[in-house]
């Protein structure tokens, strides 16, 4: 395609993403009831494995996607602010699990110091759904949802819990019902639920293991929890529930491991986050060392410059971005000797190249919104929010995602 062609067929994009994004939207009945649930790590072939009943019951009388692209980085906090802001993680600010900032030298975000990560600092470059609803008079409810336990622009849900992850997933279950137990004009209309054991396992034991199945079956179960809950409730019915994880997972081993001591000067450079992907700022005076050094080609690893990150990942212009980012090949991390020193190589990761199958995430949905047994094509996950948006009933902020790309999921 030459460059006029491809100017017009961008015009094109253009022109149909203004036209049908709002008429999709319109015509989008904004449900009592919306419930988004997180299966962190919930790899989309899992679905397939038969030990999901409760899920591929919903996706037989609703919808399945083929599959759903993360956004890169494919982690966990990148993803689940994505979900809810529609903004890629270059432009969510929420750019990896592990952070720095040049507004805050010598402070480093992790999803393990909640003394800094629960900062609206660094959630602030974005407005999630549950804000803007509550800002609109919807009343939310968030269980364990990345960004609900702390104000971001001022503002939480309704109702929140500070993440425990000894809390189990029927706990969670049963507390999302006894919200719904309050008449209705005090009941939230926008309700976020995760589950972690999923990923805990496909860490520890890799993908294709019966920890993982065994995990399956037990989030599975507490979905059904949630249905049965629900139908006794009388609320199921008229309830629209979108099923989704994060990212998938990735095989991993401890001899598939490139470790950046043995390329780079020591002494010479900082890794602010390490594993299926890297990012690393070299200090000050070896600068070109640690260029040269990375940007060499490498049989299990590609380095960029922030600014030529493939622009088909939408990464590298956030500040919150060092100046080098490396990726792993699919099943190979990114590490130092000393940081897997008590830390050792596990059997399963994700963060790698999100258009990769092994990273596809889970997508199904159910309720009066969508059709029934219809398969979705394969899309970006910033699509999930105007859909959220429009089921709930609420203007969408500017974001990355197009409601019309899940036309073919959307009763009509």
């Amino acid at each position: 395609m030459n460059d006029f062609l491809r100017r017009i067929a961008g015009a094109a994009a253009l022109l149909l993403a203004l036209v049908t994004g709002p008429a999709v939207a319109q015509a989008v009945k904004p449900a009592p009831l919306t419930i988004l649930i997180s299966i962190d790590g919930f790899r989309a072939d899992y679905l397939q494995r038969g030990v999901t009943p409760s899920i591929a019951a919903l996706a037989a009388e609703g919808v399945r996607a083929t599959a759903m692209h993360p956004s890169y980085p494919s982690l966990t906090f990148p993803n689940h602010y994505t979900l809810v802001t529609g903004l890629r993680p270059d432009r969510s600010g929420i750019v990896d699990n592990n952070m720095e900032d040049p507004r805050k030298p010598g402070v480093a975000f992790s999803m393990g110091k909640v003394d800094i990560s629960h900062d609206p600092f660094w959630w602030d470059e974005a407005e999630p759904l549950w804000v803007t609803a509550e800002k609109a008079g919807v009343r939310t409810a968030t269980m364990f949802w990345p960004g609900s336990d702390l104000p971001i622009h001022g503002v939480q849900p309704h109702d929140w819990k500070m993440y425990d992850k000894k809390f189990l997933a029927d706990q969670r279950v049963d507390l999302v019902l006894a919200w719904l137990d309050r008449p209705p004009a005090e009941r939230p209309r926008f309700v976020t639920l995760y589950f972690d054991e999923v990923d805990s396992a496909g860490h520890a034991a890799g993908p294709d293991s019966q920890e993982v199945n065994a995990a399956l079956a037990r989030t599975d179960a507490a979905v059904g929890r949630l249905v049965a809950g629900l139908k006794a409730k009388g609320l199921f019915a008229e309830a629209d529930l979108v099923i989704v994880a994060d990212h998938g997972m990735a095989a991993t081993a401890p001899e598939r491991v490139t470790y950046l001591d043995d390329l780079l000067p020591a002494d010479g450079w900082h890794a602010v986050s390490m594993g299926s992907e890297a990012t690393i700022r070299p200090m000050p005076g070896h600068e070109e060392e640690v260029a040269e050094a990375l940007l060499a080609p490498h049989p299990h690893m590609t380095c960029w410059r922030k600014a030529d990150v493939p622009v088909r990942f939408h990464y590298g212009k956030n500040p919150r971005v060092p100046p080098f980012v490396c990726l792993g090949q699919t099943g190979w991390l990114i590490e130092s000797h000393a940081s897997v020193i008590g830390h050792p190589v596990g059997r399963g990761a994700h963060g790698f190249d999100p258009y990769d199958p092994l990273m596809d995430a889970l997508f199904v949905a159910h309720g009066p919104a969508f059709k029934t047994g219809a398969v979705q094509p394969a899309f970006d996950n910033v699509d999930i929010y105007p859909l959220l948006a429009a089921l709930i009933g609420v203007a969408d902020r500017p974001n990355d995602g197009r409601l019309a790309d899940l036309t073919s999921s959307l009763a009509q």
